[in-house]
């Protein structure tokens, strides 16, 4: 589990990405879980992921409208596959508008970059 935290920060709302290998439902499951066992990720407002599993595309937006479709987006265009990908927000009380998914892809695009899994 590769954890990057504190990336972005926008009017009040702070955002970390995390990922890991997974290739099946229950392994991003026991990702997730693991993610939460830090208080930090478990109080999050969302927890959006997505991964491609067996060529099979998988996503869970967690109440952010459209994340996990981005970032299945972002996961085909890089060719990672059997690998989960989690952006999380601490909502900050201001709303982003259409920031919060220029702030869902630089996310990604973060943790493409650090560990050397994009292009």
């Amino acid at each position: 589990m590769q954890v990057f935290d504190k990336i972005i920060s926008d009017r009040g709302s702070r955002y970390a990405v995390s990922g890991g290998a997974a290739r099946n439902r229950d392994e991003v499951a026991a990702f997730i879980a693991e993610l939460k066992r830090n208080k930090r990720f478990a109080k999050a407002t969302h927890n959006s992921w997505a991964a491609i599993l067996n060529g099979e595309p998988v996503k869970d937006d967690d109440g952010e409208s459209g994340a996990g479709a981005l970032m299945l987006q972002m996961l085909e265009r890089a060719g990672l596959q059997d690998h989960v990908v989690v952006v999380t927000r601490w909502y900050g009380g201001k709303h982003l508008g259409g920031d919060r998914f220029r702030h869902v892809a630089d996310a990604m695009r973060h943790y493409l970059r650090e560990t050397g899994l994009g292009d």
